[in-house]
């Protein structure tokens, strides 16, 4: 209990890497990271927009469908037979 301050300052201390990070490694962490974020981006759009405007087109061919119904009724019939 009495070390868990020094070992967490141990645990997180930054040490120098002497690594070389190229264009292409930073290229590619990049192009990464924007894949990732399109692909939730889509993950939004097909789970939650798709069912919305299927939704919102089933209501518009109701609504049609109930126009046409009562223009249907409210024709005047024919009856010279």
């Amino acid at each position: 209990m009495r070390n868990t301050p020094l070992l967490l300052l141990l645990l997180f201390q930054s040490l120098p890497a002497f690594a070389y990070v190229g264009p292409g490694t930073g290229l590619s962490a990049i192009g990464t990271i924007l894949a990732f974020l399109g692909s939730i981006l889509l993950l939004i759009v097909g789970f939650l927009w798709y069912p919305i405007k299927r939704l919102i087109k089933s209501r518009k061919n109701q609504e049609t469908e109930e126009e046409t119904a009562e223009a249907d009724n409210t024709a005047p019939k024919d009856n010279d037979q």
